[in-house]
């Protein structure tokens, strides 16, 4: 099955949309407009049927949405981030079952264990089975 890319950019108050490789002028390809972002698998799914003469489900469609240099930029850091944040998640994890293993292998219940780490005795009980 194709599959064809409908790239959209922000036009004031329409979304934009060109299906590159299509069209008289395929550097140039087909294009139409949405007025949001929901319109515009449909609109390009609707343009590249009638273009080709096929089925509107016998090609998939690709949307990428064409955002300032700055949202990018705001979006690598917040992906950087939730990486670091989920990084630093699994130590702490680490972390826990190590000091539920320790205070196990002191002799300590669950329950104590679970009352010491402040989590519940079932939390405790996964941490020093983990």
């Amino acid at each position: 099955m194709n599959t064809y890319n409908a790239i959209a950019s922000r036009d004031e108050r329409w979304w934009h949309v060109t299906i590159p490789g299509l069209g008289n002028d395929p550097e140039d390809g087909l294009h139409t407009q949405a007025r949001n972002l929901a319109e515009v698998e449909p609109m390009a799914r609707d343009l590249i049927a009638l273009w080709l003469e096929v089925a509107e489900d016998s090609f998939d469609v690709h949307v990428q949405v064409e955002l300032p240099d700055s949202v990018r930029g705001h979006l690598e850091r917040a992906l950087k981030l939730r990486n670091k944040a989920a990084h630093a998640q699994a130590e702490a994890a680490d972390e826990y079952r190590a000091a539920a293993r320790e205070l196990k292998a002191e002799g300590l219940t669950v329950r104590d264990i679970g009352s010491a780490l402040d989590v519940s005795y079932q939390r405790a009980h996964q941490l020093v089975s983990a």
